[in-house]
């Protein structure tokens, strides 16, 4: 046994202690082709699944996220359009009810024009009238007073009325010429 003994004695001293038995290597290297298989054939494939759905999700989330944004923006622009729109809209009203405006003024200014020219020209007509009327009466009365006077001059009575009414047209219309008023007036 000392043999034996001997030659393990001589196999340790050229040994390197950091390397291993070459058993421990054959059995480490079965043992890591196995979990590589394992690894391989069942953990990879089931990572890439849920990492390829992952990155679904999140190229779906942005794509998702973009179209959101797209349509945003497109109803931001719509709005924006809408709004422009109604102000537009306001603006032209405003105006056709400023013109409305200005030609119901017009209106009402021509028509109150129309009725001061009528209240105006009735006026004018009653104060014609009424002169007329009060020169006849003065006419009249002036006659009278003409006949009177002229009974008290004469001392006789001038009784007859077609003489009477020529005198006192004659007479008063030399009045009228002398004053300038004109006869007929």
């Amino acid at each position: 046994m000392n043999g034996i003994h001997l030659l393990a004695e001589e196999a340790a001293e050229d040994r390197n202690p950091l390397l291993p038995e070459v058993y421990d290597i054959v059995w480490s290297l079965i043992v890591v082709a196995v979990i590589a298989f394992v690894f391989y054939k069942y953990v990879i494939p089931r990572l890439s699944k849920v990492l390829d759905e992952r990155s679904n999700k999140i190229e779906g989330g942005i794509a998702r996220a973009e179209a959101a944004q797209a349509e945003a923006q497109a109803t931001l622009e719509q709005y924006q359009q809408q709004l422009a729109e109604a102000r537009l809209e306001a603006a032209r009203i405003r105006e056709e009810a400023r013109n409305q405006g200005q030609q119901i003024l017009a209106q009402l200014r021509s028509e109150a024009q129309a009725e001061a020219d009528r209240i105006v020209a009735s006026g004018h007509a009653q104060l014609e009238a009424q002169r007329q009327q009060i020169v006849t009466e003065l006419r009249s009365e002036l006659g009278s007073t003409a006949v009177d006077l002229a009974e008290k001059i004469i001392g006789q009575s001038v009784s007859d009325e077609a003489k009477q009414a020529a005198s006192i047209d004659r007479f008063l219309t030399e009045l009228d010429e002398k004053a300038g008023i004109g006869v007929g007036r």
